[in-house]
């Protein structure tokens, strides 16, 4: 394989995980962050605190559910890095 190919491929999949790691984290934000807009929209209560604390805290217990999941999708992706690197630079 070439050594560019080679790169971009890794770069490819860690933007992967990137991903698959964050989505829950931003979509559980987005989600409170709407819901909590659209109730002070309709209490007409512009408090920023209100908006804050809910978000960090569905943001942190979906990081907690998802501990789990997201440890075992790294450690899954690092054996099979450290697996795949002899024959990644031999030659």
């Amino acid at each position: 394989m070439d050594d560019i190919q080679l790169a971009v491929d890794l770069t490819r999949a860690s933007f992967v995980i990137a991903l698959k790691l964050s989505l829950p984290l931003l979509l559980t934000g987005l989600v409170v962050g709407v819901l909590v807009s659209v109730l002070q929209a309709a209490t007409q209560v512009q408090e920023q605190t209100l908006s804050f604390i809910p978000k960090i805290l569905s943001v942190g217990a979906a990081a907690y559910i998802t501990m789990q999941w997201s440890v075992t999708t790294i450690v899954e992706y690092t054996r099979g890095l450290l697996e795949q690197m002899p024959t990644m630079f031999a030659k």
